[in-house]
């Protein structure tokens, strides 16, 4: 091979290398303008969540599009949106809704939510006296 066929080809393979590392950004960019919005959900029997196996759990994702595996992912969502992510207010949204009237039963049920909602990282955990209490009060959230 002549020198400066050689040299061609090792400048071109120099520039291409190059050129390619330079056109790639450093980081990648975030995939949407829209804060994360993702949550599991947990049920179980028991007191609280140290003491409860969980015996159900599905996941909620409310950021543009909702989706997951809770049974209604939107009306939750729009639950959430409603009390604004306080989820000690979701009792309110139902209390209008629905006379069911519930027994004085005590078989404790536990449910959990983790991860983040419009960007902030959510840990909260709520006992209810029986399953009828976290229908009635747990709006469609806990409907799963």
């Amino acid at each position: 091979m002549q020198p400066i066929t050689r040299r061609a080809i090792t400048g071109a393979l120099l520039t291409t290398a190059l050129a390619g590392s330079l056109s790639m950004p450093a980081h990648s960019a975030p995939a949407s303008l829209y804060a994360p919005s993702a949550l599991v959900l947990t049920t179980g029997h028991g007191e609280n969540a140290a003491t409860t196996t969980a015996e159900r759990a599905v996941t909620v994702n409310c950021a543009y599009t909702t989706s997951g595996t809770h049974p209604d992912p939107r009306q939750a969502c729009a639950d959430l949106d409603r009390v604004n992510g306080n989820l000690d207010r979701l009792a309110t949204l139902r209390a209008d809704e629905t006379d069911r009237p519930c027994t004085k039963e005590y078989r404790p049920i536990t449910v959990t939510l983790q991860g983040v909602w419009r960007g902030t990282r959510v840990d909260y955990e709520h006992t209810f006296a029986n399953s009828c209490l976290k229908e009635t009060e747990g709006a469609s959230l806990y409907a799963f």
